[in-house]
């Protein structure tokens, strides 16, 4: 008898897992919110008594060390990985027990690729695979990026993810269940997943690193390798180092007065609200990252590294949950907060902030006499552009707000949340800013004229 429950990360694109018998489980690649975790093993009634980390990620800060340390379980990090705490060095072949009772072990084995220490755990019922986790090897449809440790190392790292994923495939079962870290939206991926479950067998048949010769597959995956969150830097040193337990109490309440001073001060004020609710009214100055949006990759993809950040949300509950994301990705205290609205956050006598937004056949008819500013990934505009834009990708805009040419900017991206940032930014820059808050699909259903380059 034996369970394997997912606990998705879903605004990283992550999956961690919980797997055991009746009595005893293993936590898989755990986030820092452990309270999760601990939760799943609760509703099963088991104890967690070993926790195992694939890799030392790279994309966001791991709750291992501390789930350890408050379960008492087993730390379990590969040997080659360099860490600064006490753990459990795994090789390859090594087996670990975790529930003798339902015969159910780990057998570790080494899948370099995504990070050159990178390990695999296959979860055994007397000897017979049931399952594999692969971290940031073999994904669904695709593998894990090499490109995250060391420039000089990425293609050695893409043949050694080849190699890795033909090593599952060899010495697995088709049966046998594939349950990766990444690949469900993280940019840890090489390309995004198709589906959700997926099993070795299916992966022979639809995996590019399973199906081509590997100079053929080296060669497209380092082709389509896209932007590195630059957050990406500190995860890694972090996770190395032993990351400090969370604190997920409630920030100091900040109120009017104090929202304007850390504004003035040149700290980050951010607008967790709904691009909507932002664009009819915010604070003059504030920046938008919708809570239901990505918010933790590209608020900690833009924002200068250790800049204090004060939040402002529409409720408790939002808050609660924004910073539960935020620590995931090593925000982890914010400066001071606020719940509300723009009523409750402007000084007296001063009025909320507002620009328009508009959709692609809005601009239509207006393209020619303004800036069209496109905030899209290179690999996205490779696809097609409104011609005569200009394109400035959302992760590097704020660097670059002198590059905007003068004029009102009309700025879409591909389904209008990254254009809602980036008109958050242009407006606390002074310029008129129009949102295109639209699928970029109906771009030459508008009449605009399309060019890729």
């Amino acid at each position: 008898m034996f369970f394997v429950d997912t606990i998705e990360v879903s605004g990283l694109g992550n999956r961690s897992y919980l797997a055991g018998g009746e009595r005893t489980a293993v936590a898989v690649d755990p986030p820092r919110d452990l309270d999760r975790v601990i939760a799943a093993a609760s509703r099963r009634g088991v104890r967690i008594s070993h926790v195992v980390e694939t890799h030392v990620h790279n994309d966001y800060v791991t709750g291992g060390l501390e789930l350890a340390r408050i379960t008492g379980a087993a730390y379990l990090v590969p040997a080659g990985a360099r860490v600064f705490f006490e753990r459990m060095p795994v090789h390859d072949g090594d087996r670990t027990e975790i529930d003798a009772g339902a015969g159910l072990t780990l057998r570790a084995l080494a899948t370099p690729g995504h990070t050159p220490h990178h390990t695999s755990y296959v979860l055994e019922e007397n000897g017979a695979a049931l399952a594999v986790f692969t971290g940031g090897s073999l994904l669904i449809g695709t593998v894990g990026r090499p490109d995250l440790v060391e420039p000089r190392m990425t293609e050695h790292l893409a043949r050694a993810q080849h190699a890795s994923a033909h090593r599952l495939a060899a010495e697995l079962p088709d049966e046998t269940a594939v349950l990766p870290t990444h690949g469900f939206g993280s940019f840890c991926s090489s390309s995004q997943a198709e589906g959700s479950d997926t099993t070795i067998g299916k992966e022979k048949v639809s995996n590019e690193a399973l199906t081509r010769d590997v100079d053929a597959f080296v060669a497209e995956l380092l082709a389509g390798l896209d932007d590195v969150p630059a957050y990406y830097t500190h995860m890694g040193p972090a996770n190395a180092a032993g990351p400090a337990p969370v604190d997920l109490t409630p920030p100091a309440t900040a109120d009017a007065e104090e929202i304007a001073a850390r504004l003035a001060a040149g700290e980050w004020v951010v607008d967790l609200r709904n691009r909507i609710a932002f664009a009819r009214g915010h604070v003059a100055g504030s920046f938008n990252f919708e809570a239901e949006g990505q918010l933790a990759t590209y608020l900690a993809w833009l924002i200068p590294w250790g800049k204090p950040v004060t939040l402002l949300a529409d409720s408790p509950e939002q808050l609660a949950a924004a910073q539960r994301e935020l620590v995931r990705v090593g925000i982890d205290r914010p400066a001071a907060a606020a719940t509300g609205g723009p009523a409750d956050w402007v000084r007296e006598g001063e009025a909320p902030a507002s620009f328009r937004r508009a959709t692609f056949a809005d601009l239509g008819g207006r393209s020619a006499d303004v800036v069209v500013l496109d905030v899209r990934r290179a690999s996205e505009r490779a696809g097609g552009y409104v011609e005569g834009s200009v394109h400035i990708p959302i992760h590097t805009l704020h660097g670059r707000l002198g590059e905007v040419p003068e004029g009102q900017v009309w700025v879409h991206c591909a389904g209008g949340m990254r254009a809602a940032i980036a008109a958050s930014l242009l407006d606390a820059a002074g310029r008129d800013v129009v949102a295109v808050d639209d699928s970029f699909d109906g771009a030459e259903k508008a009449g605009l004229a399309l060019r890729t380059p």
